[in-house]
C-alpha cells in the first residue's frame, strides 16, 4: 500500500515537471505580442500631387494563382513618370520586362512578343496571367499606403507598418531591413501581398533610394 502510494507521487511530480516548460513556454509567447495601432486614411485633395519616392530595388518573388505563378528574380527601377520593371526566372533569363510611361505600358516577353495596354494591372493579367498591383505597390514597397484610396494601415509599438489593407489588398510587413537608409529611415525587406485568387511574396535584396 505504502509503495503504491509513493508511485503514485511520484507519477504527480513526474507529470508536473513535464507540464512546467509548456507554461513557461506559453508565457515566453504570450510575451511577444505585438502591440498594434490602427489607422485610417481616406484620400484628400492633396494627395493627387502626391507621388512615391524615386527607388531602386533587387530581389526575389514569388507568385501563386489560381491558375498561374511565378518564382525568379526582379530588378525594379521607379521614378514619379516611369517604371521599368525586369523578371528572371531562377536560372537569370528574362522572363518579361515591363515599362510605364506618359504613353502607356508595354510588356516584353522572353519570346519578344510586345503587349500594350493602359495599365500595367491589366497587362500582367492579360499576359501573364497574375494581376501585379503595380500603382499602389510603388507606395506599399516602402512601407506606405496609396494615398489616392482609402486604406487602414496598423503599427507597431515603433511605428513601422505591420500591415496594410486596400483596395481589397492586405499587405503583410513580415522583415525589415536593421540599418536605416538616409531620408528614409527603415526600409522594408519581406513582405506579402494578398488577396481572394492570389498572393505575392516579395523579398528585397538591396535598396537604392533617390536623395
Amino acid at each position: 500500500m505504502v509503495n503504491s502510494i509513493r508511485n503514485n507521487e511520484l507519477f504527480v511530480w513526474k507529470l508536473l515537471l513535464c507540464l512546467l516548460p509548456m507554461f513557461a513556454g506559453c508565457a515566453v509567447f504570450e510575451s511577444r505580442e505585438v502591440v498594434v495601432t490602427t489607422i485610417v486614411t481616406q484620400p484628400s485633395e492633396g494627395t493627387v500631387k502626391e507621388t512615391a519616392t524615386d527607388f531602386g530595388l533587387i530581389g526575389r518573388v514569388l507568385v501563386k494563382a489560381d491558375k498561374h505563378g511565378f518564382s525568379g528574380g526582379v530588378h525594379w527601377q521607379h521614378t514619379d513618370i516611369s517604371d521599368e520593371l525586369l523578371l528572371f526566372s531562377p536560372l537569370g533569363q528574362t522572363v518579361a520586362q515591363i515599362d510605364r510611361g506618359p504613353e502607356g505600358v508595354y510588356l516584353i516577353t522572353s519570346e519578344q512578343k510586345t503587349y500594350y495596354a493602359n495599365s500595367v494591372e491589366d497587362l500582367t493579367e492579360d499576359v501573364l496571367g497574375w494581376r501585379l498591383p503595380l500603382s499602389g505597390l510603388q507606395f506599399w514597397v516602402l512601407g506606405t499606403h496609396f494615398p489616392f484610396t482609402m486604406s487602414e494601415k496598423d503599427l507597431d509599438s515603433n511605428g513601422r507598418t505591420v500591415a496594410i489593407r486596400q483596395d481589397g489588398w492586405k499587405i503583410t510587413y513580415l522583415d525589415y531591413f536593421s540599418q536605416p537608409v538616409p531620408a528614409y529611415n527603415i526600409l522594408p525587406r519581406v513582405l506579402e501581398l494578398s488577396r481572394v485568387d492570389l498572393k505575392l511574396r516579395l523579398v528585397i535584396d538591396n535598396w537604392k533610394i533617390k536623395d
